[in-house]
């Protein structure tokens, strides 16, 4: 649910190439100039905007932000039009901008997210569903949030292993926001992210796991040469029902399925 959440296993700073480092500053400046337009808008008209205008942009954006990268997106599988709950593995802050970039969905963050400066702004115009940690009892209410928004036909996505991982396998999914699909009645869509590059299978360019902080997570991107983020669309299931333990532990089982597959 949270980018500040990671494991403690520790990640090796990848390799770093001389065109790699030579190219970063024209890329953190174009993807400076991107979030800049993107903040622009928010301030202006994208509140007139309509339900498909906002879809269209989003997916635009996202796309021309992991261009800007340096990222190809390699898309398999399609997913299902109407609300649905996305249900996808954790790697990096990236994987917002990847399933974005594939099908827009409104994301659980935490609260204090929306209170950062100009950021916060365009965080909540994507429509951002905030979560107060520290009150047990707000993450109820997050679940009446997430099945209303389900319910009236949005695309709400989460990251049940409720934290990073290194991209080589799945991490166990909690169980809990799967209620909100049971509740809406609306399919689960599992998602399964994967970073690679020319070198390697899972690209340790993306990993946002250990001590590693935002800002060197960043570095390592834009330094980074041929990377490709796979976006395996699974087919939807229905949540009617369903025990939202045994939903969750079925959908990991397909995910981890699906990422064995793409490794082999």
């Amino acid at each position: 649910m949270s980018l500040s959440a990671r494991p403690l296993s520790p990640v090796s700073a990848p390799r770093l190439t001389v065109l790699g480092v030579a190219l970063a500053p024209w890329r953190l400046l174009c993807v400076a100039a991107h979030v800049l337009r993107a903040l622009a808008l928010a301030y202006t008209w994208w509140p007139g905007y309509d339900a498909a205008r906002r879809r269209a942009f989003t997916i635009a954006w996202s796309g021309r932000l992991l261009k800007l990268l340096g990222i190809t997106v390699k898309v398999t599988g399609t997913a299902r039009p109407g609300g649905k709950l996305i249900v996808a593995n954790h790697i990096s802050w990236l994987d917002i901008v990847a399933i974005n970039a594939t099908e827009p969905a409104r994301f659980i963050s935490k609260a204090e997210v929306g209170d950062w400066p100009l950021l916060g702004r365009l965080v909540t115009a994507a429509g951002t569903l905030y979560l107060v940690r520290e009150r047990r009892r707000d993450a109820m209410r997050v679940l009446g949030v997430m099945s209303k928004a389900l319910h009236s036909g949005d695309t709400v996505a989460v990251f049940p292993e409720g934290t990073t991982g290194t991209g080589h396998g799945v991490l166990p999914f909690h169980p809990n926001l799967f209620q909100a699909a049971i509740d809406a009645d609306v399919p689960v869509q599992p998602i399964v992210l994967r970073y690679s590059d020319p070198h390697h299978a899972v690209s340790p360019s993306t990993a946002y796991v250990g001590s590693t902080t935002l800002l060197q997570s960043l570095w390592w991107v834009v330094t980074a040469r041929g990377l490709t983020v796979h976006v395996e669309v699974l087919p939807p299931m229905r949540a009617t029902h369903a025990d939202r333990r045994a939903l969750a532990e079925h959908v990991q089982n397909l995910a981890e399925a699906a990422l064995t597959r793409q490794l082999a």
